[in-house]
């Protein structure tokens, strides 16, 4: 299966470290950036439409350090929420280019990762740090509803479940996969998910019970909850860490993968070559991706190399019933 390159658009003097599609209108990508690689200097959310002019920036906010991750509001079309690398999260409203709506303050290392909840009934986002946290959080409220602390380590990623409520899978340096359930603020299963750090998870779209890690051993590996003493199967191909996996909204089996390596690959397990896809067309670290949940083969990523590049992919071919 190959790719083609819709777009690529330039984020100039900012490092992509995460890209997101609107669940709202499928041409607008939210990217969260960070000046100096992240290391230092102000941070940036870009929103860009594909459909634009130029390279579609319709909208940037500026913070005062780097920005590490991104993620719409399930609610308000025009809301997303960032994790800094200064440990505080902000709230936006895109359609004004002004300083966030509000700012939420309890982490005491950098804020890395959120993810808002995908049930509307429940207008509720999760934000994960370094300083080894995992914090629930209402939008209108300035403290978190729950802390959850278990991991010994930095906390890379937190993901709410899109099929159980209540239910969190976080990723850490501990070298653990921990799933939550945020009613009694406790996890109840740990799984030993890598030769080292952890660095990024996502739940399968179409099963309960499955979910992906990746991390510095260089592969993914597919997790059945039910039986967690090893993986369903290991995918292996990146030469450097994995920083960002997710799973096709569209195909049960499929999901990408960025690297340290400069590549995305896209893969299906169910196949005899499971590698579908190496995609060469960074000259940095790919530090972000998306798959649309609009339209089935496009996907987004982003790296330190200043761009974010727009991909379509052949669909999936039909599988055939004995």
């Amino acid at each position: 299966m190959s790719e083609s390159l819709v777009r690529l658009v330039p984020t100039p003097n900012y490092h992509g470290y995460s890209v997101k599609f609107c669940p709202f209108n499928q041409n607008v990508l939210a990217i969260a950036t960070g000046q100096n690689f992240g290391l230092s200097g102000n941070g940036k959310l870009i929103i860009t439409d594909l459909t634009g002019p130029g390279n579609g920036t319709v909208c940037d906010c500026t913070w005062k350090d780097g920005l590490f991750d991104v993620t719409w509001s399930e609610d308000l079309p025009s809301h997303a929420v960032t994790a800094s690398g200064d440990g505080s999260l902000q709230l936006w409203n895109t359609a004004r280019s002004e300083a966030p709506v509000t700012v939420y303050s309890e982490h005491k290392r950098e804020a890395y990762s959120v993810d808002w909840c995908q049930t509307r009934e429940q207008q509720i986002f999760v934000s994960a740090s370094w300083d080894a946290t995992l914090k629930v959080w209402d939008p209108k409220r300035e403290r978190s509803l729950i802390t959850l602390s278990g991991h010994e380590a930095l906390v890379y990623q937190a993901m709410w479940s899109p099929h159980i409520p209540g239910c969190i899978a976080s990723v850490s340096g501990d070298r653990t996969l921990k799933i939550w359930n945020v009613r009694n603020g406790k996890s109840s299963i740990t799984i030993h998910a890598c030769g080292g750090e952890v660095l990024t998870c996502d739940w399968c779209k179409y099963n309960k019970n499955i979910i992906a890690t990746a991390g510095t051993d260089n592969a993914i590996s597919v997790w059945d909850l039910r039986n967690t003493v090893q993986p369903v199967c290991r995918l292996a191909g990146h030469e450097y860490p994995l920083r960002r996996i997710k799973y096709s909204p569209f195909v049960e089996s499929q999901l990408a993968s960025v690297s340290y390596d400069f590549t995305t690959r896209v893969w299906d397990y169910k196949l005899p070559a499971p590698c579908l896809t190496v995609n060469k067309k960074h000259t940095e670290f790919v530090y972000g991706l998306d798959f649309s949940n609009h339209e089935e083969g496009l996907m987004a990523d982003c790296a330190w190399d200043q761009t974010v590049g727009i991909y379509k992919f052949p669909p999936a071919a039909p599988t055939l019933s004995n």
